[in-house]
């Protein structure tokens, strides 16, 4: 990202602007007491506005009554409002009282406010394993060979083996307390890390849903490929990367033996001695309970957003019938007001029923097409002899070598010109090779091209000759 990119962030994003706020640790404050901490979504205003209250209570008792004068109920308000957008209000069908939701944003802030208080014990050793293991998965799951997956199956059987042998003969290795901690550590912090997931998730789905509903509203075209496009973006919102790895999670975390296998490697986690003087241990037995609301209010989302689509397309048909059954009260009455004096002369016309005869005989006969004779007498050439070996010395130039060049050289450096390749790797196909760097430059968009500034490139003939050229130079830069 450049200066601009973060600049533009720095003006428009949310969590930007509450973390520039006035009464940001206040804000932070409350959404770490209300929301994160104890974990909880769809807080209605009073309930919210009495938590507000006994924060200001305590800021107030040590700061002075002057510090923050407005009433909580003010500061939910200008919260909510859609310029900051760091809560979400919003109705719940059947009450009557609104209720709030803090937004994706906010809760990225606060999850990077935390962060910036440093921990006593950062996991290193759990990250590596867990880098490995899902490098492992990515590998041998995409492996489409039968022969290379059943190789690996059989050295993952014999280290099994292996360590069952080491078992029976007494040798259990047992996990150390800082490893114990390490690996506690990594867990929580991914449990946290999903929880605040799903609020973006949720967002990610009324984002999809807006964009429906939008065209519904803007759309001018037949009721058929109106509903044709529904039916289409409702697609995209069930198959869609976003869609399709939540229901993933949905399936496995509503897996009766997945949930009972669940349950018990907690319980079995919070017997272990390195853990159990720990503080947050009973967290750890809490996760999938902290999962299911929230999966459940984002499956909510979802259905009720089914909900409002089908509304919106029983409005647009009422409206369509009704606009049909005013044309027909106008006609009717219309009809009714000439009934004692039609009109003189043809009032309407109507076609009537009609087939349209085509007689056989009136159709054209067939008539085949003229044939072209053509003169195939070959003429034997008078003039000199060509050189038929030209078409034979003809070449192709590897852009994918060329490409592979290039990135060899920047692994080395951030950039380099078309003469730094072309030092480390010498040009073996001449100006064509050049006219294929230039081709890689152009539509490269990690490269540029300097008309301003020239550059020598030279390449050796097969007859031991050198060649030189005069090009414009190529900067070529490394991806970010």
């Amino acid at each position: 990202m450049d200066y601009y990119a973060l600049n533009s962030l720095r003006e428009n994003h949310a969590g930007w602007a509450l973390l520039r706020a006035q009464n940001a640790p206040l804000a932070l404050a409350f959404f770490i007491a209300a929301f994160t901490g104890p974990n909880q979504r769809n807080i209605g205003r009073q309930a919210l506005i009495d938590t507000l209250d006994d924060v200001l209570f305590g800021l107030r008792d040590s700061l002075g009554e002057d510090k923050f004068p407005r009433p909580a109920a003010e500061y939910l308000d200008d919260w909510a409002a859609p310029e900051k957008a760091w809560l979400r209000k919003y109705y719940i069908a059947g009450q009557d009282e609104p209720v709030y939701d803090l937004t994706a944003t906010a809760e990225d802030v606060v999850r990077w406010v935390e962060n910036l208080r440093g921990r006593d014990f950062v996991a290193t050793q759990s990250r590596l394993t867990g880098i490995f293991q899902l490098l492992k998965t990515l590998v041998q799951e995409s492996e489409t060979d039968p022969e290379v997956r059943l190789a690996e199956l059989q050295k993952q059987r014999d280290g099994i083996d292996a360590e069952m042998q080491r078992i029976r003969d007494g040798h259990i290795k047992v996990m150390s307390g800082p490893e114990a901690l390490d690996h506690f550590q990594q867990l929580t912090a991914l449990a946290k890390d999903l929880l605040a997931d799903f609020r973006e998730v949720e967002q990610n789905f009324r984002s999809l849903d807006r964009q429906v509903r939008e065209q519904i509203a803007t759309w001018d075209g037949t009721q058929g490929e109106l509903l044709e496009s529904i039916f289409a973006n409702q697609q995209d919102i069930s198959g869609s990367i976003q869609g399709r790895t939540f229901q993933g999670f949905w399936d496995y975390l509503m897996s009766p033996q997945l949930r009972t296998e669940l349950q018990d490697l907690l319980e079995r986690a919070m017997q272990i001695e390195a853990l159990a003087r720990l503080d947050n241990i009973d967290t750890v037995a809490n996760l999938h309970r902290d999962w299911l609301p929230a999966v459940e209010q984002t499956q909510a989302t979802v259905r009720q957003l089914s909900q409002q689509m089908r509304r919106l397309l029983d409005d647009k048909v009422f409206l369509e019938n009704k606009r049909i059954m005013q044309l027909i009260r106008s006609i009717e009455g219309n009809a009714l007001a000439v009934r004692n004096q039609p009109p003189s002369g043809t009032f309407i016309e109507v076609d009537a029923q009609a087939v349209d005869v085509v007689l056989p005989f009136e159709r054209p006969l067939y008539e085949p097409s003229t044939r072209v004779q053509l003169d195939d007498e070959v003429f034997t050439a008078e003039d000199a002899e060509v050189d038929s070996g030209a078409l034979f010395e003809q070449f192709h130039v590897d852009k994918e070598r060329l490409q592979d060049n290039i990135a060899m050289v920047l692994e080395e450096s951030g950039q380099a010109t078309l003469a730094d390749v072309a030092d480390a790797f010498p040009l073996s196909q001449g100006l064509a090779e050049i006219v294929a760097y230039f081709q890689l430059a152009s539509d490269s968009p990690w490269a540029s091209i300097n008309p301003e500034t020239s550059q020598q490139l030279s390449w050796t003939l097969p007859d031991g000759s050198i060649r030189e050229a005069t090009v414009e130079q190529i900067i070529f830069v490394r991806p970010t």
